[in-house]
């Protein structure tokens, strides 16, 4: 039986990575604009370069590029693709479709209890969620400030499991990225749900169960319990 459902963060609850790319691009014609002497092409490759060797939660992305593309901060240029970029990221920050209605769903199931398990640092976390509009939903956040582990460790997931009382079986944990979201919990004991609307990369570590929409959610949880 399903006690409890943890969720990944990006990717599995809302779309950032498609948000991320909006948000480099229009930061970019700005930064053009603004005198950058680069072209557009050039520049976003640079910057996804930067990205993938760095941390894609890099918050200096615009400083390092700068500094690695033209060897200074312009601060004319970094402000106008910063401004860019929180304008951009608001417009298109919310829930992938059918996600809150699947957490109200949950909600109605006796003492289930929701919670987060992510990678990202706390205020990150709560920051999103609220943006959101989905922070009322869970009972836990657990991010790496918390853990101090990041998947597929499995510091965070037993962490999550002496939290919630639980058997790892009674906990369904579902996120975007196999070799990290799907093999840590299944090494920590716990049932595993891939959300294949938000996977980029494709990982030969097998789930128990895929979701290609958030509502299927409601299916295997209707499902684990009628098991028991």
């Amino acid at each position: 039986m399903i006690k409890a459902v943890l969720f990944d963060l990006d990717n599995t609850l809302a779309d950032t990575r498609s948000r991320k790319i909006k948000c480099v691009k229009q930061s970019i014609k700005k930064m053009i604009a603004a005198g950058l002497d680069m072209g557009y092409e050039k520049a976003f490759s640079l910057i996804m370069k930067i990205y993938k060797k760095s941390d894609y939660e890099n918050s200096t992305i615009f400083q390092d590029f700068l500094i690695e593309s033209t060897g200074k901060i312009d601060y004319k240029i970094l402000s106008a693709a910063i401004v860019e970029y929180r304008k951009i990221r608001y417009k298109y920050e919310k829930p992938y479709n059918g996600m809150k209605e699947t957490l109200r769903a949950m909600r109605k199931y006796d003492n289930i209890i929701l919670g987060i398990l992510t990678d990202t640092s706390k205020i990150r976390a709560w920051t999103r969620l609220t943006s959101l509009g989905l922070a009322d939903f869970f009972d836990i956040v657990l991010t790496f400030d918390d853990t101090k582990s990041k998947k597929p460790g499995i510091n965070g997931f037993k962490k999550a499991i002496k939290i919630l009382k639980l058997n790892p079986e009674e906990i369904l944990y579902i996120g975007d990225i196999p070799e990290k979201d799907i093999k840590g919990a299944k090494n920590a004991g716990m049932k595993t749900a891939l959300a294949k609307y938000g996977q980029f990369l494709p990982d030969s570590t097998a789930p128990d169960y895929v979701v290609n929409n958030p509502r299927e959610l409601i299916k295997i949880l209707k499902s684990e319990n009628n098991k028991s």
